[in-house]
Order: structure tokens, then sequence, then C-alpha cells
């Protein structure tokens, strides 16, 4: 089970955008990495192929590390380390490792 996943909150532990948090907008398990909104901005050079289509320097969030990511617990609103736990149903759960919150 993994301890980051889709539409939680995480907090930049690393880098250049420490201290930061954003939602995650998708997790990549087989390289590690995570798409964080609002975190690891890159600039992209485009070119105008359609009518349409604005070309020139873009802005976009790019994957980050999953090891510089800590997921932000809703309880104790703080960057907590996640725990499993098996529930009576005998479904495993994330918790809270500092609160024992379901995450």
């Amino acid at each position: 089970m993994a301890r980051i996943k889709k539409n939680d909150i995480a907090m930049v532990l690393t880098g250049r955008d420490k201290g930061k948090s954003g939602k995650v907008l998708a997790v990549f398990p087989k390289k590690g990495k995570a798409l964080v909104q609002g975190i690891n901005f890159v600039k992209k050079h485009t070119r105008k192929t359609r009518d349409d289509q604005q070309g020139g320097i873009i802005q976009k969030e790019s994957n980050i590390n999953v090891s510089n990511l800590m997921v932000v617990c809703q309880k104790c609103s703080k960057p907590a380390r996640i725990g499993f736990t098996m529930l009576s149903d005998g479904t495993k759960a994330r918790i809270c490792r500092k609160c024992k919150e379901l995450i």
C-alpha cells in the first residue's frame, strides 16, 4: 500500500519549494515520483503548431521525488509519518503516527 496517494495534501521537505504544500495530482510508483499542484514549476519552450495554440515559454508542474514529500494530516494539520493498521473488517488503512487518526 502506498504512503502517498492521489488527492492527499503533501508538504515538500527539501529543495527550492521547501515548506510549500499542495494537492497530489498523480503518483508514479514505478518511477518513485509524484505530481503536486503548485510545486516544482519548470519553464517549457513551445512552438506554435496550430492556429489556436499559443507558442512561447509556459510554466508547468514537474514530477518531484516521493522521498521529498510528506503527507499532511487533516486533524493535526502537520506533516506526519504514515503508519498502517488493520481495521475490524480486515482491510488495511493508513494512519497518522502522531495523532493515530485515519488518513
